[in-house]
């Protein structure tokens, strides 16, 4: 561990080692468990104990019983199914759990009146966690000491801007340190903190909604109510016929079950699964589970947030606007001394360096400063110009002249009235923010410092939108994907943020706080509406079940520990990479690039896998149709079945598998369709009664026509070639 350390001697010391260990005793530790993803157990457990594998499981330990191996050869899918499933979510499990660590923060706690730092499961109940400019507040607590102290708690609340804190607020967990520095003493450790708290909650892992999943699920509890009658009436009949040889019984009633499971059709499906989510961790996107790619593809809503995902973390200055004829150059090395000035700028000031850089002021010295406060609303320096030649400088100034300059909001420096401040309001509702830069004759120290100012300039700054969010927007448009914007923001700043992405109803935001409590109300005026402002984290995840309880099937994007809980309720949850460790963990997509622009990759992928699936799956269930009804038809003549296990393992893989993988794997652009079984069903009946039908006539032909050794042999191999072409070329067809 790495430690720093530093002797406090004005400053409250702390708890002490003996304070430390009691509490260690009593159990009041910040014990949370981190936790990222299923464990390895219950990641093996989900995708060995299935029904697909139990049916095929049981058959394969009765020929291993009754015959050879190479009757068993249909086992082996249980194998390559299982290890798909176990590989693909523990390489999820394991990026996650690195991802987790590597985000660990490492507070510093003053024990003793030193500090140093440690591991977050080493705080107790009662400590005093120091916090500077980029801490993260790990545990709940009171503070203890502020120093200009401002805390962003948009990752709790959405609300972008940050909130100063005085000695006796409270902090939670989750948010982190902006500006100033402080201390706080912890009050809630371990579960009962506010963040743990979300993510214990959100932590009970839900399987992600797939129609795929569902359908070849239902087909597979279907095919198990007809092997019962169907298995009944082949042993019946396979030992009735084969009376003589009761091995060669229980090795042809298997050969007549086996054939019914789509075994071909759930191991293509977790193969089409794992080349999608391989293909798009390519373009640095975690799938945590293998069907969230079917779902964000089959999503007709996406619930946005403004802040990470249309937005990125910074500011830019877009334009400069003079007062009073002051000179352009001259305000701009203001702009730059006053960026230099400032050792731990805040998200504006960093838009004003980006933008003026300081070496445009290197010959400025700076006096005096005075740090921005939330409380102020604005900061401020003095400096002494000693350029000579400082074009635009205010008339019978000269070199080694002091002055002093204070940046904030302009309804805070400005008197009431002034004719500056209309503008502002115009450039406030387009979403802009706006900062006042003006001359002050008094000391920075003065009480009245900000009265009786010199305005010489508005610096507009508006929010950094994502290069390709207005590209993404328009793609979820053009495939009748509506976007709702629900942000914890103002909502028509908000609104002015999705106006400039184009984004239909941006120009009739709603706020949050008066939307209806009653969830169909509720789910109209969603419906209604596309840009949310002053959203809570409840109200999240109610929107989310009042747009579900409208047959929508919704993805919802987020970063926060606000977002957890709707991003858990939601049918796809998508996660930044960049986000807190309990959204990454809930989330079932995680974009690790942190680009909004690759959810249209995940969408077309998903698209390929269902088209093909779906085209795919009419192979399998021809196959399965045409083996339930030839079971039916021996047991009613009372004849030997025509074929083995390894006879139809064979078949299947050279006529149906090795045609379907290839047909899983091909491009599909195909817009997803509900109602997988019923298109399914609708064309791969007709297609397995005709060729269960004429293969079951060619054997009886056969059975006429051969007799003596090897009579068997000959009418196995005559309705093994059967079944026409064309029956399978059909099921090929788009659906």
């Amino acid at each position: 561990m790495t430690e720093r350390t530093e002797v406090i001697t004005s400053r409250h010391p702390g708890l002490t080692a003996d304070e430390v260990a009691e509490r260690v005793a009593r159990g009041e530790v910040n014990d949370v468990p981190v936790r990222s993803s299923r464990s390895t157990a219950e990641i093996v457990r989900a995708n060995v104990l299935t029904r697909f594998n139990a049916i095929i499981g049981v058959l394969f330990l009765v020929i291993l019983v009754v015959g050879p191996i190479q009757d068993g050869l249909f086992g082996f899918v249980i194998v390559a199914n299982t290890a798909i499933g176990v590989f693909q979510e523990l390489r999820a499990k394991r990026t996650l759990d690195s991802l987790a660590v590597i985000g660990e923060a490492k507070p510093t706690v003053r024990r003793d009146g030193v500090a140093a730092e440690l591991s977050t499961s080493r705080i107790v109940l009662g400590d005093l966690i120091e916090l500077g400019p980029g801490d993260k507040v790990v545990v709940d607590g009171d503070i203890a000491e502020a120093d200009s102290l401002e805390i962003d708690e948009s990752l709790l609340t959405g609300e972008a801007d940050p909130v100063l804190k005085q000695p006796g607020d409270p902090v939670m967990s989750g948010s982190f340190v902006v500006a100033g520095g402080g201390a706080f003493t912890a009050t809630k450790v371990g579960r009962e903190a506010y963040a743990a708290q979300l993510a214990e909650e959100a932590s009970r892992f839900t399987l992600v909604n797939s129609e795929l999943r569902n359908g070849i699920s239902q087909i597979l509890k279907y095919v198990m109510w007809l092997m019962i009658p169907a298995s009944v009436g082949l042993i019946i009949s396979q030992f009735t016929v084969e009376s003589h040889n009761g091995r060669d019984a229980v090795a042809r009633t298997v050969g007549g079950i086996v054939p019914m499971v789509p075994e071909g059709l759930v191991l293509l499906t977790s193969v089409a699964f794992a080349i999608g989510v391989i293909r798009l961790g390519r373009k640095q996107v975690l799938v945590q589970e293998l069907p969230a790619i079917e779902g964000l593809a089959r999503v007709d809503v996406v619930c946005l947030d403004k802040t990470g995902t249309l937005t990125e973390g910074g500011m830019d200055v877009t334009e400069l606007r003079l007062l009073d004829g002051a000179d352009q150059e001259y305000t701009a090395q203001v702009l730059a001394a006053l960026g230099a000035a400032d050792p731990r700028p805040n998200a504006s000031l960093r838009a004003i360096i980006d933008a003026y850089p300081p070496t445009g002021a290197h010959s400025w010295r700076r006096t005096d400063t005075l740090p921005f406060s939330s409380a102020r609303k604005y900061s401020g320096a003095s400096f002494v110009e000693r350029d000579d030649q400082r074009a635009g400088a205010p008339d019978g100034a000269s070199a080694g002249d002091t002055s002093s300059w204070l940046l904030g909001a302009p309804d805070v420096l400005l008197p009431d009235g002034h004719e500056s401040l209309a503008e502002v309001d115009r450039l406030n509702d387009q979403g802009l923010r706006v900062l006042l830069l003006a001359r002050t004759e008094r000391a920075l120290d003065h009480p009245q410092v900000a009265a009786d100012v010199a305005p010489h300039a508005l610096v507009v700054l508006e929010q950094r939108l994502r290069p390709d969010a207005a590209d993404t927007l328009r793609y979820f448009a053009e495939q009748d994907v509506q976007a709702k914007v629900i942000s914890g923001d103002n909502a028509v700043s908000v609104g002015a943020v999705a106006g400039k992405l184009d984004l239909p109803g941006a120009e009739r935001p709603v706020d949050a706080r008066r939307l209806p409590t009653d969830q169909d109300a509720m789910a109209t005026a969603l419906e209604e509406g596309a840009v949310f402002g002053r959203v809570s984290p409840q109200q999240k995840r109610d929107m989310v079940g009042a747009l579900q309880s409208r047959g929508h099937n919704v993805a919802m994007t987020g970063d926060g520990v606000n977002d957890v809980l709707a991003l858990k309720d939601a049918d796809i949850g998508v996660s930044m990479g960049s986000g807190s460790e309990a959204t990454r963990a809930v989330a079932q997509i995680v974009l690790l690039d942190n680009s909004f622009a690759t959810l249209p990759s995940v969408v077309a992928e998903g698209r390929r896998v269902i088209g093909n699936i779906t085209r795919v799956a009419t192979l399998f269930l021809t196959k399965t149709v045409y083996s339930v009804l030839l079971a039916l038809l021996v047991v009613c003549w009372q004849v030997p079945y025509p074929f083995l296990p390894r006879h139809l393992t064979l078949l299947s893989t050279l006529t149906i598998g090795v045609p379907a993988f290839f047909l899983a794997l091909a491009p599909n652009k195909e817009r997803a369709r509900p109602h997988f079984v019923r298109r399914v069903m609708r064309y791969s009946t007709p297609a397995g009664l005709i060729c269960g039908a004429a293969a079951f006539l060619t054997y009886l032909v056969a059975r006429h026509h051969y007799t003596g050794t090897g009579a068997l042999d000959a009418e196995t191999s005559a309705a093994t070639l059967t079944p026409p072409r064309c029956c399978y070329t059909r099921s090929c067809r788009p659906i």
